[in-house]
């Protein structure tokens, strides 16, 4: 079933900390933010569509295809193609936007290289109106396509779906979003070699390593376009999988005690993918109608891998976004009809209405993210004493003060420790609050809200023990 719209409680009077629980509260209505509602509706069908086509008509964009940039076939002339249109919309962003291809050659591997190729990612970077606000979101597809044979460079392989929806998706973004300012950077990016071993998302993931970036979310949209399945044939564009890890995969080489947290606290599906995904459902669904976002709790689907992965390794909150009913008929094959069966990755395949729906998710996320505040600061939960109430305090965010991205205060969050969703929100403009709920019964987290009503991604306390 989708989420039902959070319980959301405003606290009245003043609020004792230590001796009083949290007053009576009023329910108030989760608002939605008008220019984000805007934003949505200045997405179009039928931009998505004539991006899918201009995709499609450079035949294959396999990852070893044409390296010569003048051709009209192959993955580097459609590398530049897309390039262009990042160009275009910077245009018309007062000078906010700016698109480059980051470019490296990378040496045969023996395996799906072979032989020295040049490899690009487009990148587009919508940079933050708050020069105090270092944050990053990000959101990616991939631009290479493939044939039954990954090593196939000349067979036709149109890449439709897989993943012309999810480059189609980060275009439309582009040019929607680039229109407006947003206090934190977006970046759009559609990067190569995903068919060949997530080659152009490992490059980009350790960029953001090695430089240092402060990247609080990535969203991965791979495969997203089309409403039926293959086996079962199910017809659905009411329903979009959002696949997150729980625990982080950098605890596989833990020394610093993370582990035993995590079991102490039962906080096993709080990972920063997982909360990522809370997030994208719930704000998701408050922007887009007759949409489920369905919460996928492993990394990825069996025999795949995602651009997300390379991230996720490395310590970022990053998910993957993908069709509910995957066809698997028209991924990874030659086109062709056999036995009365039509193969291969075509646009007439797809339900450009809901890969509509499916960027407008993103779109509302990647808004309601880059206008928030930062994250809450060192958020704890009091634990130091047997009581059926629950307390929590925090700092405000890094640069709260300055006018493009002021706090009008706080979200506590609260679920019950079986429900995968948040179930509750209490308001309050303290930097703490009690509530008369056991610690030992729930989960809690804080977010950062902007005078508009943005929230930032949600924290989890740290039990204060001492």
């Amino acid at each position: 079933m989708k989420q039902p719209v959070l319980n959301t409680f405003r606290s009245i009077g003043t609020l004792l900390f230590s001796l009083v629980l949290a007053p009576a509260f009023s329910q108030e209505i989760v608002n939605r933010d008008p220019q984000i509602v805007q934003m949505m509706s200045e997405m179009s069908t039928d931009s998505l569509r004539a991006h899918i086509d201009g995709l499609v008509r450079f035949g294959t964009r396999n990852t070893l295809s044409s390296q010569n940039s003048t051709a009209t076939r192959g993955i580097t002339p459609a590398r530049q193609w897309v390039l262009r249109k990042f160009e275009q919309y910077a245009r018309q962003s007062g000078g906010r936007l700016t698109a480059k291809l980051d470019t490296w050659t990378l040496p045969a591997d023996g395996r799906r290289v072979n032989q020295p190729t040049e490899i690009a990612n487009v990148m587009a970077t919508l940079k933050g109106s708050d020069p105090t606000d270092t944050r990053i979101f990000m959101v990616q597809g991939h631009i290479d396509s493939r044939a039954t044979n990954v090593m196939s460079t000349s067979v036709e392989a149109p890449g439709a779906n897989d993943d012309g929806s999810g480059t189609a998706a980060v275009i439309e973004l582009c040019r929607v979003m680039s229109k407006y300012s947003f206090p934190a950077t977006i970046m759009f990016v559609v990067v190569s070699g995903e068919e060949q071993g997530l080659l152009g998302a490992d490059h980009l993931a350790e960029r953001a390593v090695q430089e240092k970036w402060d990247l609080e979310a990535l969203l991965n949209n791979d495969i997203m376009g089309s409403n039926n399945s293959s086996e079962t044939r199910i017809i659905d564009n009411t329903r979009l999988r959002v696949f997150s890890e729980g625990l982080p995969a950098t605890l596989v080489k833990d020394t610093t005690g993370r582990v035993a947290q995590i079991r102490n606290f039962g906080t096993e599906s709080d990972g920063k993918a997982r909360t990522l995904a809370r997030y994208f459902k719930e704000v998701g669904e408050r922007y887009v109608e007759n949409l489920e976002v369905v919460m996928i709790y492993r990394n990825d689907r069996y025999l795949r891998g995602g651009d997300h992965t390379p991230f996720v390794n490395r310590g970022f909150a990053a998910v993957r976004i993908t069709e509910m009913n995957e066809n698997y008929e028209h991924q990874h094959q030659n086109v062709r009809n056999e036995a009365g069966v039509e193969y291969g990755d075509l646009a007439k395949f797809m339900d450009f209405d809901y890969l509509r729906k499916n960027t407008g998710v993103n779109l509302a996320t990647l808004a309601n993210l880059a206008k928030s505040p930062a994250v809450p600061q060192n958020v704890t939960v009091d634990v130091r004493n047997l009581t059926n109430s629950t307390v929590l305090y925090w700092q405000a965010p890094k640069g709260a003060g300055v006018a493009s991205n002021k706090v009008r205060g706080y979200y506590v969050l609260m679920r019950e420790t079986h429900m995968p969703f948040w179930q509750k929100k209490f308001f309050t403009t303290k930097l703490g609050m009690t509530l008369p709920y056991s610690k030992d019964n729930y989960y809690f987290a804080v977010q950062a809200v902007s005078e508009e009503g943005n929230e930032s991604l949600p924290v989890l306390p740290v039990p204060n023990l001492r």
